[in-house]
Parts: structure tokens; sequence; C-alpha cells
């Protein structure tokens, strides 16, 4: 399986990148070919702009690679931070620019007027979050908005029938074992959502 690795994350030192490190290492030993973005490092431009906007625009390079590699994808992995409760901007704006209409999703009926209709052909999606926000407080106060964008808002209307979120929490509070258990933990969800290729 092709599977696609976003990591949204500005500090190559921060435990959003040994999350991705993570599962690339263990989507590697089961034999999938992978495929790794790291958006910060590539420094991907997140402002869409008013040329790009049009379903058939010309588009840049690396924005046009980006678009291949997401319809190439049999499974899509996303790590990123929980800013104000949303991912950081250079991924939203990846969602902008690279989840276009006619690529992720169609619009039937007269001028768009119809359900999303996915296109996407990756049948699983994980994304895994970190916080500093206790996992109660999250829920309780604020409803879990990232479970509800992406899970909602994004796969679902991109035609990807099985997800799952993990988020870790509290980062401030925890220790360099705590933060071992959680990787062992993200090995583990990425071995169950895509089993190993090897016979």
């Amino acid at each position: 399986m092709k599977i696609l690795v976003i990591l949204a994350h500005p500090n190559p030192a921060s435990f959003n990148a040994a999350i991705a490190r993570t599962v690339v290492q263990t989507l590697t030993a089961a034999d999938h070919e992978v495929v790794f973005h790291d958006l910060y490092a590539e420094g991907f431009d997140p402002v869409l702009p008013a040329g790009e906007v049009h379903k058939d625009a010309a588009l840049p390079p690396l924005v046009a690679q980006h678009i291949a590699d997401l319809v190439a994808a049999n499974g899509i992995v996303v790590v990123h931070p929980s800013w104000w409760g949303q991912p950081p901007a250079i991924l939203k704006g990846w969602l902008d620019r690279v989840l276009r209409l006619g690529v992720a999703y169609h619009l039937p009926g007269p001028a768009g007027s119809g359900s999303p209709q996915g296109l996407l052909k990756a049948a699983a999606a994980v994304v895994f979050t970190t916080s500093n926000t206790p996992p109660l407080r999250e829920i309780d106060l604020y409803g879990d908005p990232l479970k509800n964008i992406w899970e909602n808002c994004v796969f679902r209307v991109c035609g990807v029938s099985h997800f799952l979120r993990k988020n870790f929490a509290v980062m401030a509070m925890s220790t360099p074992a705590q933060r071992q258990v959680w990787l062992d933990e993200v090995a583990t969800i990425i071995r169950g959502t895509f089993p190993s290729r090897k016979i």
C-alpha cells in the first residue's frame, strides 16, 4: 500500500516529529510504500491565491506534487498539534490548496448544488494530535473540535470510509517515559490500521 504521511509542526525536535518518525518507521517495516511530507521543512505556502480557486487552474509544481501523492495514496496519516482547537495554519492551507474540487471531492447537481461525493481512493485515515488541554475539558467544554473537523468536514466529504484520531495530552506535563508509551501506541495503531504486507 502507498501511505501518505503529513507532518505539520515547525520544530523538528518536537514530539509531533517523533510521532511522524514512528509512523514512517512502522509503515516501512510493514513493507508499505511511504510518501512523507514535512510541510514546514518543505516551506509549503499555505496561502491560496485567487488564481488557484478555479477547478481547472494551473498549479505550482509543489502543489501539483502534493495532489498527485494524495490521489495515489491508499491511506493517509496526519500529525499536528492542536492550536486553538484547530490545525496549524500551514496545514489548513494545505487542505485549501490540495484537497481541491475535482481532486478530493465532487459536487454534483446544477452549479455544484448537490451533496459532496468523495473522490479519494484512500480507504483509511489516521490523525495524531497533541495538546495541552486535559481530555475531559477538550470534550466537555469544546466538543472535541478536531475530531469533527477531520472526520466529518474533511475525510467523510472526501470519501475516506475508515477514520481514527488519537490525541496525546497533556504534553507540557508528560515525561520521557510517558512519551515512549505514546510512541508505542502510535506504532500499534499504525500496524492495526495498515497491516503488514509481508507474508
